[in-house]
Order: C-alpha cells, then sequence, then structure tokens
C-alpha cells in the first residue's frame, strides 16, 4: 500500500513527515477517506491505500508511537498515558498530548534517503504530478532540477511556482541526509523584486516610473507610519506599504494571468500615489481614492508610453490614454479588494475605496468580441494556405503552427488550455456516427474548471505531423505536451535547460509571438488574394480570434448551443449566445431588404 512503512533499527516503523500529519488528522476525529485523499499517495506498484487500510495502519502508528514515548518521554507524560490506557484500554491522544508523544518518539522518523520514492515524502497532489514527468524517487528529482534550473516546474504540469518552491526548500533542507546537493541556479526568482542593481528609490522630488519589482521608497513614501496604518498588531510581516502590497500579490502566484493584472493595477495606483500625490499607500484618504478615479479617465502624458519589456527604459504604467470605462471600473473593483485584504489582515486601519463608486458602464449587448472571428471562406483559405506550407521540407514550425490554430480553430482552447494541454489527457473514443473514432482532450480552463472537448480528425493529422518533427509517434505516445518547442535557444540557459531533450511547452507569449508571425507571413504571402478588410483582419488576429472562430461557425451550423458552452468552458449560456449570429444576419438582412422596397407614397410622390 501507499506510504508502506520501512524497517530500520530496533524493528521499529519508520514513518515520514505525511504519516504524522495524517496522524495530527486521524486524532482531531478527521475522517479515514478524507486522511488517505490527503496524505497517502498510490505505491510504486500502482496501489492505492484505502480508508480502511489507513485507519488500521493509524491505529498502529499510534500505538507503536506511545510505545516509544513510555520507553524515551518524561515520566508525567509515562504516567498520563498509563492511566489513560487503564481508563480506555488503549492510551487516548488529544492534539496536544500527540506532540509530546512525537517529539518522544524522535527515533521512529525516518530519514529520507536517495531511493524513496517521492510519494513517500510529499503529498499526493505533489508526487503523483511529479511521477507524471517521470520523476520517482528523491534522486530523480534532484537531478531534474540541477538539469533544469530555476524553471525545473514548468516541465511538470500544474506543480506552479509556489509548490515547486517549497519542493526545492525541503531538499535543501535534507541535503546531507540525502547525500545530494542541489545546485544554486536552482531558484525561483522573486517575479515582484528584482535584483539590487535594477533597484530605483523614488523620494518626493521623484518623477522616475519602474515597474513595482524596481521599485524602492525613501522614508518619507514607505507608509512605515502612515495615517491609516493599523494600531493592532498586523497579522503579515510588512514595515511598510510595498512589503505589505507584495504580501498581498504573493496570494497569487500560483495564478500567473491574476498576478499580472492584479500587479499592474496596484503598481499603477502606487506610483500615482507616490509622483503625483505624494503620499504614501497608506496615507490615502477617500478623497485621493476619488482623485485617482478621476485620473483614470485620462492618464497624465507621462504614465503613458509604448508596450515595451519592463526592464525598458521607456516602461510606462499606461499604454493608451484612454481608458474604456470596463477597465476603470475593474482597476477601481481590483484595488477596493486589495484594500480590503490589507484592512482584514491588521495593516491598515480602513478601506477609502469603499466611500468611492464605481464608474458607470452601458452594459454591452456583445460581451465577446466576436467581430474579430475570420469569417469561414477566410478561415478555409488561411487552413488551406498553411497546409500548402506544411507540407514543404523545411515547414516544422508551420506544423507546430497549424496545431495551435487547429486546437483553438476546431476545439475552442484558450492560450493556456493550449499551452498546457497534455497527450497523456487525450484519448480515443467510439462515440461518434457508425462506431466512428472521436478523440477528446481533457483541459483545465478558468477558474481550475476541468472540461472535456472534442478533437477534430485535421487537428489529429496536424499533431501527428508535429510530433513526427519531435521524433515521436502521436499514436503510441503516453506523456508529453501536444504542442512543444523544436528550437534549441543558442543561449546558455537555453541549452541547459533543454539537455536532457524532454519535450518542453511553449509558454503563452510564445504562442502570442507564433500567431504574430503567422499573421505576417500570411498577408504577405496571400496579399493578391485578399481584401482590404481581410488584411485589417489577419492583421489583428490574436490567438484568441481562433476560439472566437470555433464559436461563431458552430453557432452558424446550428451546432446546440448548451453543446458550444460546454465546449468553450463558458459558465452562462447567456455568455455563448453572442455567438448565435446567424439570426442577427438574418434580421439585418431582412430589414435591408425592406428598406429598399418601393413604399407607396413614393410611388404616388
Amino acid at each position: 500500500m501507499a506510504n508502506k512503512p520501512q524497517t530500520v533499527t530496533k524493528s521499529r516503523a519508520a514513518y515520514t513527515r505525511n504519516h504524522f500529519a495524517a496522524l495530527r488528522a486521524y486524532v482531531q476525529r478527521v475522517p479515514a477517506a478524507t486522511i488517505t485523499r490527503l496524505y497517502f499517495s498510490e505505491d510504486d506498484d500502482g496501489n492505492e491505500a484505502t480508508p480502511g487500510w489507513v485507519e488500521s495502519f493509524l491505529r498502529r502508528m499510534q500505538a507503536e508511537l506511545v510505545e516509544l514515548a513510555l520507553e524515551h518521554g518524561s515520566s508525567v507524560l509515562a504516567d498520563h498515558l498509563k492511566s489513560s490506557a487503564k481508563a480506555h484500554g488503549s492510551a487516548k491522544l488529544t492534539a496536544v498530548t500527540l506532540k509530546m508523544v512525537e517529539q518522544a518518539a524522535l527515533l521512529a522518523v525516518a530519514k529520507p534517503e536517495p531511493t524513496h520514492g517521492v510519494g513517500m515524502w510529499f503529498r499526493p497532489l505533489v508526487a503523483r504530478r511529479l511521477k507524471e514527468a517521470g520523476i520517482g524517487t528523491l534522486a530523480e528529482l534532484v537531478d531534474f532540477c540541477n538539469r533544469r534550473g530555476g524553471s525545473w516546474w514548468r516541465a511538470v504540469p500544474r506543480i506552479g511556482p509556489g509548490r515547486a518552491q517549497r519542493v526545492v526548500s525541503w531538499l535543501r533542507r535534507h541535503e546531507a541526509e540525502l547525500r545530494l546537493h542541489v545546485e544554486p541556479d536552482v531558484v525561483l526568482d522573486d517575479p515582484l523584486r528584482a535584483s539590487e542593481a535594477e533597484i530605483v528609490t523614488l523620494d518626493t522630488d521623484s518623477r522616475t516610473l519602474v515597474p513595482l519589482e524596481r521599485l524602492s521608497l525613501a522614508h518619507e513614501l514607505a507608509g512605515a507610519n502612515g495615517v491609516n496604518r493599523h494600531s493592532s498588531f498586523p497579522y503579515i510581516r510588512a514595515s511598510h506599504d510595498l512589503d505589505a502590497v507584495r504580501a498581498y500579490l504573493h496570494h497569487y502566484r500560483d495564478q500567473p494571468k491574476t498576478l499580472r493584472a492584479y500587479t499592474k493595477e496596484i503598481e499603477r495606483f502606487l506610483l500615482w500615489s507616490v509622483t503625483v500625490r505624494r503620499k504614501p499607500l497608506s496615507s490615502l484618504l477617500a478623497d485621493d481614492c476619488e482623485a485617482y478615479k478621476d485620473f483614470l479617465r485620462a492618464p497624465a502624458p507621462e504614465f503613458v508610453g509604448p508596450r515595451v519589456s519592463r526592464a525598458s527604459g521607456r516602461w510606462k504604467p499606461f499604454a493608451t490614454t484612454e481608458l474604456s470605462l470596463e477597465s476603470q471600473r475593474y482597476a477601481v473593483r481590483a484595488l477596493r479588494a486589495a484594500f480590503a485584504w490589507l484592512v482584514n489582515v491588521r495593516y491598515l486601519a480602513g478601506n477609502p475605496w469603499t466611500a468611492v463608486s464605481d464608474p458607470i458602464v452601458v452594459q454591452r449587448e456583445d460581451l465577446i468580441k466576436v467581430e474579430r472571428a475570420l469569417p469561414p471562406t477566410l478561415w478555409q483559405r488561411i487552413r488551406a494556405h498553411i497546409d500548402a506550407q506544411c507540407g514543404r521540407e523545411d515547414g516544422a514550425y508551420w506544423r507546430s503552427i497549424r496545431v495551435a490554430l487547429l486546437l483553438s480553430g476546431d476545439s475552442g482552447l484558450r492560450r493556456e488550455e493550449l499551452v498546457n494541454a497534455r497527450r497523456e489527457a487525450m484519448s480515443p473514443t467510439h462515440h461518434g456516427d457508425d462506431e466512428e473514432t472521436v478523440w477528446q482532450l481533457s483541459v483545465v480552463g478558468k477558474r481550475n474548471k476541468q472540461r472535456t472537448v472534442p478533437v477534430s480528425p485535421a487537428t489529429i493529422a496536424a499533431l501527428t505531423a508535429h510530433w513526427r518533427d519531435r521524433g515521436l509517434e502521436f499514436e503510441t505516445a503516453r506523456d508529453g505536451p501536444l504542442l512543444s518547442t523544436l528550437f534549441i535557444p543558442r543561449t546558455t540557459r537555453g541549452q541547459k535547460k533543454y539537455a536532457d531533450g524532454t519535450a518542453l511547452a511553449y509558454h503563452v507569449d510564445g504562442i502570442n509571438k507564433m500567431i504574430e508571425w503567422a499573421m505576417r507571413r500570411l498577408i504577405a504571402d496571400m496579399s493578391k488574394d485578399l481584401s482590404v478588410d481581410e488584411i485589417k483582419l489577419l492583421a489583428g488576429t490574436s490567438p484568441h480570434a481562433f476560439r472566437h472562430t470555433f464559436g461563431t461557425h458552430a453557432a452558424a451550423e446550428e451546432v446546440p448551443l448548451d453543446v458550444v458552452q460546454r465546449i468553450l468552458g463558458h459558465a452562462s449560456l447567456q455568455t455563448t449566445s453572442v455567438y448565435v449570429q446567424a439570426e442577427k444576419l438574418r434580421m439585418l438582412r431582412e430589414a435591408a431588404a425592406f428598406y429598399r422596397r418601393p413604399k407607396v407614397n413614393d410611388q404616388a410622390g
């Protein structure tokens, strides 16, 4: 069974950290089924632990620890355990007495060994993800981290930087027992802090604008003595406003998209606070927040600049002087939520944003910009052109592009879902007409909701060609990213990352660049066959446009709306309904025909 005890000195069973956590839960009367799910992963043979086995194991473990405590613990503890056993037949433990027993039974704790399975020391979810990436033992884990450096976790689906940081910290703490060394470059860089050489300190005379990770504030702007600081002991270790802001954003470290969005709003407000109002964030009041709400209507020119790297000296907080009402409302709500958290953790005494109303936004008829979808004829023409490019001997990159477009355009995947799509989450079924094989793919989308989407035959053919470019057979492969990079960067970091030849999925930014490149090439190659409107449409096409393409084409072909909703992963059927353009277009055509008809009064006149 999972986490089976190891035999050590004096024939005592050796217990792992997971076992002790499970026993604490057991003592607190957590159901055995819950304990099994949280703390017991499958063993090396793939056997799952059962609640019955777990309960028996924990009773046995408790008895052995009590025996060790009687042997090695204090006389007071021994007397307490003996009297409890006399009264109840066996020693009954509470959370407090269990802790005393654990301290007295340290001899029973196993030391990690290189050959130990990862499931023995890490939570089942983490262990399962590691095993899926081919990492079975602690030695293999250390080797994997050392070969890939700080970004090792990107090759392990759904681990995330937060869990990865805890894994690396645990390995470093146990280097002596493992007799294995974790290389110094296995560091997960904090996205909210730059190196010391890049830090810029702002004071009341400064006009410089830098991203949050490069920002430092002089004492008068730091907020150590802000007028809105809470007088009681705070729940977070934050001596000034920047520490508090980073503590809030740190909660979203496993949600990169949300982290980017909240970072953008908070750093804009913080920079405005210190360079325009000349106040610390923790000294702002409701009238300051109202002023920033007005500022959002038309950001000052010095706050606006082109989209460039955050490391660039030309970086600015805003990319436009005309924020939409939706963007203004989002900013106000994001800041209100951030300040509410700072109040809840007793860093701030009150939330000035509660006195500020949201910008009034007109509810648009079409919440989704379906006009970005490609018309059926244009979609077919660019697919034919891409197929022609894929047929060339040097068409490997085009074959990668084709996979990306079809997974979005035929299965409705978002960018994040596309880069995280895995071969092990894909399987053939026989639910089509006449037992036709239909492939299905399981993806995890927004709000961490899992759904299953169908995959078209054209996509399967594209995947087969792309996997052959990677030297693999798609149908017989068991795991790996569906879409993988084919070219190894020439940088030292890139060479080290790809040293073992393992396929790595694209980053979402890589998908953006891929589609931008493809659209430029399509416009250049097909310019003679494209209208001006089609060129404009392709020039503004993003990866998400192909998801809209799927939605509009499926609705036009009268695919049931609830089916389209499930494939796209919309929370509401109302959201999906915007794709139903057929009736809308028919209404407009009929109206136009009506307007063209001669009127009785016109003929009489």
